[in-house]
């Protein structure tokens, strides 16, 4: 980093001098760069009761044990917000823990049932690497131009394999390049274990989340979701799963988007993670309306869509390994 200062000169004229020895210096003092200390995110001895707010390890660690846990926060970013918090609450109610605090001492300890490492060492492998990436434009008309909607960037790709933010990652890795294969990082241990067929699964607008019931009644479980606007609201009632499709193409119909381009016509966006709905779709039995992924997870129970529930792509692919025809899907406000 090159040091910035400014040299003082003496006021013009009978009598100035200059003493260097005795000048108070102007150099601007170097900052030192802040440095995430993502490893200590695999110790429990960071663990503390966490409230809104918060950021850091101690939070990292929190998002990736209720990830594990299928209690899922989203994009992982290491700070406690809307997500993390509903996730934590989900997790708490479902393990009989009290609710005053968002992670507690008894959040603590139910998660602590996984002890594997949260941060784990990994080689960015050349497939993480080999593309293409394209820059996706933000004309419908396009889009559909493209071959396919795979990843804009090797970062990009590699935050959805650890469920986490790009900013995330770089902070944990500062100075790394992530378009190299064999280049050394930190990444995240998000493995989930399998669930069991879902019973049913429910999509509660005011919590802005999906739950999957088992077959005895309990969450087993729940992934933040947006839901609907006031253009398309959320179409509540008991519907059904028609099918699971996974890497779809986009059908868009401009006459079913309120906000569509006047130029727009009707066309066949590519599949890939970066199409309007990800990389899965789970068709209901109310017309035009599904469960799918999405091409933003940052965004994710945080804005509004055009009626059908949006999931990260990640959770829409677990979520499409135990929904199939048949599942009931209760929609509520």
């Amino acid at each position: 980093m090159a040091l910035l200062f400014s040299l003082a000169l003496p006021a013009a004229g009978i009598g100035a001098t200059h003493h260097p020895r005795h000048r108070k210096s102007t150099r601007t003092p170097a900052k030192k760069p802040v440095v995430f200390a993502a490893e200590s995110a695999n110790d429990r001895a960071i663990e503390r009761p966490l409230e809104k707010g918060a950021s850091g390890p101690a939070v990292l660690r929190a998002q990736v044990l209720l990830d594990r846990a299928h209690f899922s926060p989203g994009e992982i970013d290491a700070s406690m917000g809307d997500s993390t918090l509903r996730a934590a609450a989900a997790f708490n109610a479902a393990n009989g823990i009290d609710p005053a605090v968002p992670v507690s001492a008894g959040t603590w300890k139910a998660l602590d049932r996984d002890s594997r490492p949260v941060v784990v060492a990994y080689t960015i492998s050349p497939a993480d690497v080999a593309g293409p990436f394209v820059p996706i434009p933000e004309d419908m008309m396009e889009k559909s131009k493209l071959p396919a909607m795979g990843y804009s960037t090797p970062l990009e790709a590699l935050g959805e394999k650890f469920h986490a933010s790009p900013e995330l990652l770089k902070k944990m890795n500062p100075g790394k390049a992530f378009d190299a294969a064999g280049t050394a990082i930190l990444g995240l241990d998000v493995g989930r274990p399998p669930l069991a067929k879902a019973a049913s699964i429910a999509v509660t607008e005011s919590d802005r989340s999906l739950t999957v019931m088992d077959g005895g009644g309990k969450i087993a479980a729940r992934f933040p979701a947006t839901v609907g606007s006031e253009h398309d609201p959320l179409p509540m009632g008991e519907w059904k799963v028609n099918g699971v499709g996974r890497n779809p193409v986009f059908k868009y119909n401009p006459d079913l988007f309120w906000d569509a381009d006047a130029k727009d016509t009707k066309a066949t966006l590519p599949a890939g993670p970066n199409n309007p709905v990800g990389v899965v779709w789970i068709d209901l039995s109310k017309p035009h309306y599904g469960i799918h992924g999405s091409p933003e997870p940052s965004t994710i129970g945080k804005t509004e869509s055009h009626g059908c529930i949006r999931l990260t792509n990640w959770d829409a692919s677990d979520l499409a390994q135990i929904v199939g025809p048949g599942t009931p899907a209760i929609l509520k406000p």
